[in-house]
């Protein structure tokens, strides 16, 4: 199967930047969907895109946006660092706008230049769960998939096939 990404990659960033104003109102109007229905739309969406997607070709979630990281997350990668947390948490995280623990910098220290993660089997649960389009209680995170629409062309991609539906 084609990889849609190959033809939206090189301009996807300005395709989703030109369609905010339309998508704010666009996820708008879904949180009056049934929300059963929007699961199912969701969910089967993220399965045909993701059939399809060679996330290796892009890694934008993991040059521009990092994960909110959980105490688990943080021993765990502290460990790997043969580090404590406290001074792992010091030396390369930070609080933000929320109060949740995010990496200090991006793109993320474990990004290989292959785009690969170097530290895959203990990423954190938010890298796992990313971009959450195959979650159940689509309508709880309407806000997010709008936001994450604009950091991954596969997210782009289910919300165009979307709002064709």
């Amino acid at each position: 199967m084609s990889n849609y990404l190959d033809e939206l990659l090189p301009n996807w960033p300005e395709k989703a930047l030109a369609r905010k104003r339309e998508n704010q109102e666009f996820f708008k109007r879904l949180k009056r969907t049934d929300k059963k229905a929007l699961d199912q739309k969701i969910n089967q969406l993220h399965e045909e895109v993701f059939a399809c997607t060679d996330c290796l070709k892009c890694a934008n979630c993991c040059t521009t946006t990092g994960p909110l990281l959980t105490n688990k997350d943080i021993e765990r990668l502290a460990k790997y660092e043969r580090m404590r947390p406290a001074a792992f948490t010091e030396a390369y995280l930070r609080l933000d706008e929320d109060g949740d623990y995010v990496f200090q910098n991006m793109p993320c220290r474990y990004l290989n230049d292959d785009n690969t993660c170097s530290i895959y089997d203990i990423r954190p649960k938010a890298c796992r769960e990313y971009p959450h389009t195959d979650r159940a209680k689509q309508y709880q995170i309407l806000n997010l998939t709008r936001k994450n629409a604009e950091v991954c062309p596969a997210v782009f991609e289910i919300v165009e096939r979307l709002k064709r539906q």
